[in-house]
């Protein structure tokens, strides 16, 4: 697409590859020409934490601060009630009003790391849908608002479609979902002039109800911008790993383990994750991306310590570069690997490796741990682990033992106290 934007924020996100799609290139970048713009991303509370794949939309919601707009956390307390279906093989499952609430408390802490929250025409603000979804009355939301949906249109959705061509179950609960949706963006016009819902390429035919449902309830123009659906370039899903998936709070993925995630960046991925991922300039970006050999492995650092300096803050990414270099360069033990503590209980008897590898997190499970042995896939303390049915008692516990699954992997196992 060859069309030159005139507000900083289009600008940045054609430069730095986060645009996918926009329904009014020319008009969102003429209305952002004001500052101070409303934009929304919303986000269901089914997890105490956000995680790696989300980190594409704060960004953006970071850069829409950062060009002078104002930036609204939606937090789903209403429609996590109810569940996304979108692109989803099976119901998710219900959460309690208190589950969301604690999930939303939780995951607040990251998006402030990110955005600045206040009371400035450029200050972020949080939001949560129960505000207008709680109190719906059934029947009235039916007049108002259910007319303007097409049944018809609502199945040739490829969210829809995908669940039903596949001849999986599609509640009456979860079809209603896109319908909240939209209405939320009705009424985040209506009550805050939000002109703009930003979102993963997957959300498109949700933001493109919203936006029809608000011409024709409000007539007012709104505008909808999507970014593209990452996938490494190896093909897996950005953000998921063997270990799981990669949380943005501290509590339930160590600073460490995150820094070594982005450390673990492919050769090919590095220029375009620091464009989406870190504030470094463009050009930067390019003169990183061409290095080759054992130098890209340097880029690679600049990068894992960027992210997790926005993530967890400098110290946190120094001390994990820190750790990481004592042990990939000098085959020592770092202070900051994630730590299992084993009791003295429970090695009394001993305790088997394979057991321990799973509980360390470098396996789901003991069949998975065997493999890895049998592959010649774990060591222990820099040499090859062979025996899988080694026990560990509180004589080979007197000393902390480092296990490493694969080439990157590692975790420190010792007595606790």
């Amino acid at each position: 697409m060859t069309y030159h934007p005139k507000s900083d924020f289009i600008a940045i996100m054609m430069e730095r590859g986060y645009l996918a799609d926009c329904t009014d290139y020319q008009g969102l970048d003429e209305a952002l020409m004001v500052p101070g713009r409303p934009a929304y991303i919303g986000y269901d509370a089914t997890a105490k934490s956000l995680h790696v794949g989300h980190l594409l939309n704060i960004m953006m919601l970071r850069w829409f601060q950062k060009t002078g707009h104002k930036p609204i956390t939606l937090m789903g307390g209403g429609t996590t009630k109810v569940g996304d279906p979108s692109f989803r093989s099976d119901e998710r499952p219900l959460l309690t009003p208190a589950a969301i609430d604690d999930n939303i408390a939780s995951m607040k802490n990251v998006f402030a790391k990110y955005l600045a929250y206040g009371d400035g025409a450029s200050d972020a603000i949080m939001l949560n849908n129960a505000e207008w979804l709680d109190d719906l009355n059934y029947l009235e939301f039916l007049r108002d608002i259910g007319r303007h949906f097409s049944v018809n249109r609502m199945l040739s959705f490829e969210s829809v479609k995908s669940r039903l061509d596949r001849e999986q179950s599609l509640s009456f609960l979860e079809f209603n979902y896109m319908i909240l949706q939209a209405y939320d963006f009705l009424e985040l016009n209506r009550r805050y002039g939000c002109i703009l819902q930003m979102g993963g390429s997957d959300q498109w035919g949700n933001i493109i109800n919203g936006i029809d449902l608000t011409r024709r309830v409000l007539d007012h123009e709104i505008y909808g911008l999507t970014s593209p659906l990452l996938t490494t370039s190896d093909g897996r899903k950005m953000g998921k790993s063997q270990g799981g998936a990669m949380w943005l709070n501290a509590d339930m993925l160590s600073p460490y383990e995150f820094w070594q995630f982005w450390r673990n960046t492919t050769d090919a991925d590095v220029g375009r994750f620091l464009k989406l991922y870190t504030e470094l300039p463009v050009d930067e970006c390019d003169r990183l991306a061409a290095l080759a050999g054992s130098e890209i492995n340097e880029a690679k650092i600049i990068l894992a310590n960027e992210v997790t300096a926005l993530c967890h803050g400098a110290e946190a990414a120094a001390a994990a570069e820190a750790t990481a270099r004592e042990v990939f360069e000098k085959g020592g033990i770092g202070d900051d690997l994630p730590t299992l503590d084993l009791t003295a209980a429970e090695v009394a008897e001993g305790i088997s490796i394979v057991q321990v590898i799973v509980r360390a997190g470098l396996a789901k499970s003991g069949k998975e741990a065997k493999r890895l042995i049998a592959e010649n896939g774990a060591r222990m303390d820099d040499a090859p682990l062979t025996d899988a049915g080694l026990m560990l008692d509180a004589a080979a516990l007197s000393s902390p033992i480092k296990l490493t699954a694969g080439k990157k992997r590692h975790a420190l196992v010792k007595l606790a106290g």
